[in-house]
């Protein structure tokens, strides 16, 4: 139950469609009142950093017009931006639903649910609790690098590093060419076709946080 407060509640989706339903369904519900719709996670971040215009909880669209939320709940982390956010995505994979909660994202729910999932969700957020779909938190920080060995963690590192295969091979003590065969390895169990794929999912992943225990609300 709420004590009575009207949430005031700011959206971020590049979708005109998804913006125009949300609009609606919010002016109709006591419990909220709008106070902006922005479209691009940059314009969103400027005014989570500012709180202008002031919000309690924000809906955000996965794909905004110029990053995913992924990236923006990102770099909330970076700057240390304290915002109660639900996630409102229209792509069911579980992968996306882990990533957001490994990088603190509050609340989440699928555009094609029962509207009243999104409001559960936003009341549950904007008083300060957690409402994501049931995922089994044993298994939130189960990534690809996740399932690397420890020397696959060092060689992914290095090759971050913009190490070539020669630097590899002269600094390890092998040849040339089972560097290559232990890289194949690694795009392999990475699922990545080359090296920059490699690097960019590292640099992904390293830019998340590790992510508490949480548990999802009814």
């Amino acid at each position: 139950m709420t004590s009575g407060k009207v949430f005031r509640v700011l959206v971020a989706e590049r979708n005109p469609l998804v913006v125009a339903g949300l609009v609606d369904m919010i002016s109709r519900d006591a419990r909220f009142k709008l106070v902006a719709s922005l479209q691009s996670g940059k314009d969103f971040l400027e005014a989570a950093v500012k709180q202008d215009p002031a919000f309690d909880v924000a809906v955000l669209g996965w794909r905004l017009s110029d990053v995913d939320s992924g990236e923006v709940l990102a770099e909330m982390q970076r700057q240390a931006i304290h915002a109660r956010v639900v996630i409102f995505s229209n792509d069911h994979d579980v992968g996306i639903l882990k990533r957001c909660v490994r990088l603190g994202a509050q609340g989440y729910c699928y555009q094609f649910e029962d509207p009243a999932i999104l409001f559960d969700a936003l009341t549950a957020v904007a008083n300060g609790r957690i409402s994501i779909p049931f995922v089994d938190v044993s298994k939130i920080n189960d990534t690809p690098l996740s399932r690397l060995t420890t020397r696959e963690r060092e060689l992914l590192s290095v090759l971050a590093d913009g190490w070539t295969n020669m630097q590899i091979a002269a600094r390890t003590g092998i040849s040339e060419n089972t560097v290559k065969y232990h890289l194949k390895n690694l795009y392999d169990k990475l699922d990545v076709r080359n090296r920059a794929m490699a690097v960019a999912l590292y640099a992904s992943e390293k830019g998340r946080s590790s992510t508490p225990e949480r548990r999802a609300s009814d």
